[in-house]
């Protein structure tokens, strides 16, 4: 049976899976892969990433009306 993934940032990495490669978003990685992809990055990129999932966050947010109380 396959991982089914959701695909909710559409920031895509290639990752090998068995004998696959795939696109996987950042967020359906496994920790492993994305210290791995962050290692030696630049802050610039860092930023970029976090800004680009704080995006998704809010969307996720705003569709699904999530509020605090």
């Amino acid at each position: 049976m396959s991982k089914e993934y959701r695909e909710l940032s559409g920031i895509f990495f290639r990752e090998k899976v068995g004998d696959r490669w795939l696109n996987v978003c950042f967020e359906e990685l496994s920790e492993e892969s994305q210290d791995r992809i962050l290692s030696g990055k630049s802050p610039e990129f860092v930023k970029s990433l976090a800004k680009m999932l704080g995006k998704t966050i809010k969307e996720l947010g705003d569709k699904f009306d999530i509020l605090t109380p």
